[in-house]
């Protein structure tokens, strides 16, 4: 009402000696209400300005080149018989690159007896005897600014006095994980482990003989002309890696299924020495694993989840700093571990530059695109000096899934990509609820969006992760329709506690 009153103003208008009735021969005057126009300057939000800036731009492009390409076309057919016409056709179809889908996914959750506070994984590491006070006190300290809760998964052999670092211990934990997740993976498609035609595992630290995708071709009595991958020592990033070869097979082999597993095992890559750097993987790594279903067959495009659209891996290994980065070794004392360069952060923010760098010209808008790149050329004509222009992804995506590391990794990429809250809600959620579950780790985060029922028909996903090596990945999927919540979820039981807010 208050707005309505500001848009009205009054005037009193004289309308002279009244000549008839009783009022005759005095003045008259009347009030006269209108109604103003309202402050366009004032009312309209910035953002809708930009938007139409960037609207205007990208199909000013493409009405601009519609008319050329109508005419080369024309003038190419013009000039072919029919039967030419129809053989270039037929080779024009029979050649694309078929499309890519996601038919649907499954994170495993660990059971609950598996489940440790911050203050129960102190204690427990008290317990073993493996750790002296000074390093005991360092792991407490990172735990209570890493961003993780009180609900995250481990292994029983982590707290066990003997080495948990067996093969025994790690095959163990590999069937619990790769088969939970399978289960529910074959479940939730309704397919057969035998119309399963590739198969792609990915995990880091364990690699034994017979590898792990034998295990799994061995439980689920998979076809004898499959074709296994089984990718080991890549780090966090491997997941996206497995993915890139999965569609590499589906693209070379018409009518398929592909499976990829990714998982780590956190008992394998405990470590139970002094050094700093090499304690800190055992306060971020947690027990994880997902399995995705991908096809190519055309029959699937009605009941698949998302279609794959982009695969971009940048590896920065040539640089000695980028190698060294994260690097197994042993202590002085001869423990196995990861140690964790300090330059971590420094290192992997060279590593997303260059990743986004090749992304951009492929997702972000064409007005975006020609804004970066003026501002390249202004600063390179004019030296100009201050930070050089970000480009906006969110207006090339919908939904954002960072590989969940730390909260000091997702903090910095936040704040580099402008992102808000709600965009870096998934990972951080993840983190706090399941710990780093490495290379699986954006799946849980696509799971979070989808029990919150954000996944929308036409939706772009942003898969984001990096690792050891050291490597930068990314993946962009497109949402075939709305997502609604599925029945079995990770986050089925705690949903309601999230976001929750810190």
């Amino acid at each position: 009402m208050a707005r309505e009153r500001d848009l009205l103003s009054t005037e009193i208008v004289n309308r002279g000696i009244e000549s008839s009735g009783p009022n005759a021969g005095s003045l008259t005057f009347s009030v006269r209400v209108r109604r103003r126009l309202p402050d366009f300057l004032q009312s309209v939000n910035l953002k809708y300005v930009r938007l139409g800036y960037h609207y205007l731009i990208n199909h000013a492009i493409y009405l601009a080149t519609i008319p050329v390409l109508v005419l080369v076309f024309s003038a190419e057919v013009g000039s072919l018989s029919r039967e030419e016409l129809w053989r270039k056709l037929s080779v024009y179809f029979m050649s694309r690159p078929r499309s890519i889908y996601l038919v649907d996914f499954a994170c495993y959750k660990p059971h609950d007896d598996l489940k440790v506070t911050k203050d129960q994984f102190i204690d427990m590491a008290r317990r073993t005897g493996k750790f002296d006070e000074a390093s005991l006190e360092f792991q407490k300290r990172i735990l209570h600014s890493s961003g993780i809760g009180d609900e995250t998964y481990i292994p029983k052999a982590i707290m066990a006095q003997e080495n948990c670092a067996t093969m025994k211990e790690g095959r163990a934990e590999a069937s619990t994980v790769m088969f939970g997740a399978l289960d529910e993976l074959f479940e939730k498609t309704r397919i057969r482990p035998k119309d399963v035609g590739v198969l792609v595992v990915n995990c880091s630290i364990f690699n034994p003989t017979p590898s792990l995708s034998a295990m799994i071709i061995n439980h689920y009595k998979m076809r004898g002309n499959i074709l296994s991958y089984n990718l080991g020592g890549m780090g966090c990033s491997a997941g996206i890696i497995a993915m890139d070869l999965a569609r590499d097979m589906l693209q070379a082999n018409p009518n398929s299924y592909a499976v990829v597993v990714s998982t780590e095992m956190v008992g394998y890559n405990w470590y139970s020495g002094k050094d700093r750097s090499m304690l800190i993987p055992n306060c971020f790594f947690r027990m994880g694993c997902s399995a995705i279903l991908m096809s190519n067959r055309r029959r699937d495009y009605t009941r698949s989840k998302y279609r794959l659209e982009h695969i971009v891996r940048t590896h920065k290994g040539a640089d000695d700093r980028s190698f060294r980065c994260i690097y197994q070794e042993e202590d002085e004392e001869k423990h196995k571990g990861l140690k964790v360069s300090k330059d971590l952060v420094e290192i992997g923010g060279e590593a997303l530059k260059a990743n986004i760098t090749t992304l951009g010209p492929l997702v972000l808008p064409f007005s975006e695109q020609l804004l970066f790149f003026a501002t390249l050329v202004w600063g390179y004509l004019f030296g100009r000096g201050g930070h050089p222009y970000i480009p906006d992804y969110k207006l090339a995506f919908e939904h954002f899934c960072v590989h969940a590391a730390s909260k000091t990794v997702l903090d910095e990429l936040q704040r580099n990509l402008e992102l808000s809250d709600e965009n870096v809600e998934a990972s951080r959620m993840t983190l706090h609820r399941f710990g780093n579950t490495s290379s699986s780790s954006i799946w849980y985060e696509l799971a979070y969006l989808e029990a919150k029922e954000k996944v929308r028909r036409g939706d772009r996903v942003w898969q984001l992760s990096f690792g050891s090596g050291f490597k930068c990945n990314s993946v962009v999927w497109k949402a075939m329709r709305r997502v609604k919540k599925p029945a079995r979820n990770p986050w089925l039981d705690c949903l309601d506690r999230y976001p929750f807010q810190a």
